[in-house]
């Protein structure tokens, strides 16, 4: 026999959502994000997301010298976004939050500028990767203070993503560069 407080009761979602909560979605009653600490993630969530996709697109027509020692370290970038994005959505997920990745959210909300359509050659692709791993760091670092301070966790999962992000970008960019002139 289930007791009243035991069925579980629905309610709709915030208009748009289309999910409906239950009763029962928080019975854990852990450490519950605040609008804006579950905002500053979604920030986060959506550049991750969409570095995975235009990671997927520089992928598949990149051309021209060293392209598969490009194609190949374009490989370890989306896997690695496409893992980070599922790590901070399964943060939200565990302080109650809910992560929104649907093409239409990411397409609205991304700060990456868009990549460009057709073939592109491998140097263009090095500087335009680099500047999306950067704006993805730079979405990170705008919102890491204040998801310090109402949850050092999920600043801690930030820092991991920023620094392997960051390593991405001086490897990819040193593609393209030449030696400093000695004094």
């Amino acid at each position: 026999m289930t007791t009243t407080a035991e069925r579980p009761t629905t309610t709709t979602a915030p208009a748009g959502a289309g999910a409906k909560l239950t009763r029962r979605q928080n019975a854990e009653k852990g450490f519950t994000a605040s609008k804006k600490l579950t905002d500053a993630l979604q920030e986060v969530l959506v550049d991750l997301i969409e570095l995975h996709l235009q990671g997927k697109q520089a992928h598949w027509n990149v051309v021209g010298k060293n392209f598969r020692d490009l194609h190949l370290q374009l490989d370890e970038i989306i896997d690695d976004a496409r893992e980070f994005s599922d790590v901070v959505a399964e943060r939200m997920r565990a302080l109650h939050g809910l992560p929104d990745g649907r093409s239409d959210t990411v397409a609205a909300t991304t700060t990456l500028p868009e990549y460009p359509h057709g073939e592109v050659l491998t140097t263009d692709t090095v500087d335009l990767i680099t500047q999306r791993l950067e704006a993805t760091v730079g979405t990170m670092r705008r919102v890491h203070d204040d998801v310090d301070e109402e949850d050092p966790t999920s600043a801690d999962v930030l820092h991991a993503i920023i620094e392997k992000l960051e390593q991405y970008a001086w490897m990819v960019s040193a593609e393209n560069r030449t030696p400093a002139k000695k004094r």
